[in-house]
């Protein structure tokens, strides 16, 4: 299976800068690694129309009703939308997301045939206390929480350790290699059928100086990347074309 580099461009870029990326990644990009890009909703007809493969960056547990200002993953999935990225770092931090409370989400996501990626991480403080690996289980546990997930082979794990996060910081390759493997144990024991093969992203700080020698790693299946996929050069490096 190809490494996968996702590209998360949060609130970031407008309309045209949206258009003059994808035209300069597309001209150049070899397909040696899977590409996918998860935009603002503003920007993602936009996105499948370039025919990257495209996100969102949360969506509603409902796929219809009276829920002002959410979006339905089922409208989303049939506009030619491919995944979702739940619970990343920020949407816990400044919303109130709690692996409880999103999975509801996710299985809503998969059922309606997304892909799902689902982010898991510790903060500064919990990983000097040694909580890191038991944090990142219930984190797993609690997201995935539900009969239904028993055949959700379209999950997706990242791992962002939130306090490499638009920081600078990066865990080192041995560290990141480390929750990757307590991952990949946890959703083995959790999903017997498909949890070994489940792709697991680090998502923290990824840089083209720094890819290499992660991806490098056993249990490191690709990369969940904000700043460094702004930048048409950068993500061309990310995706192995330099």
């Amino acid at each position: 299976m190809k490494k996968l580099m996702v590209g998360n461009w949060k609130m970031n870029k407008n309309g045209k800068e949206a258009q003059q990326f994808t035209e300069e990644f597309n001209s150049k990009f070899t397909d040696k690694r899977d590409a996918w890009i998860a935009s603002q909703a503003l920007f993602v007809k936009l996105i499948i129309n370039s025919g990257i493969k495209a996100g969102i960056q949360n969506c509603s547990e409902h796929v219809n009703g009276a829920y002002t200002g959410e979006v339905s993953p089922r409208s989303f999935k049939e506009m030619g939308g491919h995944f979702v990225i739940l619970g990343h770092s920020e949407r816990r931090q400044y919303f109130g997301e709690t692996s409880k409370g999103l999975n509801a989400k996710i299985r809503t996501a998969l059922a309606e045939g997304l892909e799902v990626i689902y982010c898991v991480g510790e903060t500064l403080a919990e990983r000097e206390a040694g909580q890191t690996l038991s944090l990142i289980e219930d984190q797993l546990h609690q997201g995935l929480n539900d009969q239904s997930l028993a055949n959700a082979t379209n999950l997706i794990v990242a791992y962002e350790p939130v306090w490499a996060i638009g920081t600078g910081k990066t865990a080192s390759p041995a560290q990141a290699q480390e929750v990757h493997a307590h991952i990949r144990n946890v959703l083995k024991a959790k999903f017997p059928a498909f949890g070994d093969k489940t792709r697991i992203l680090y998502g923290g700080s990824v840089n083209p100086a720094n890819v290499e020698e992660l991806l490098a790693q056993k249990d490191i299946d690709g990369g969940l990347v904000g700043g460094a996929s702004l930048k048409p050069a950068d993500f061309l490096a990310l995706c192995g074309d330099r």
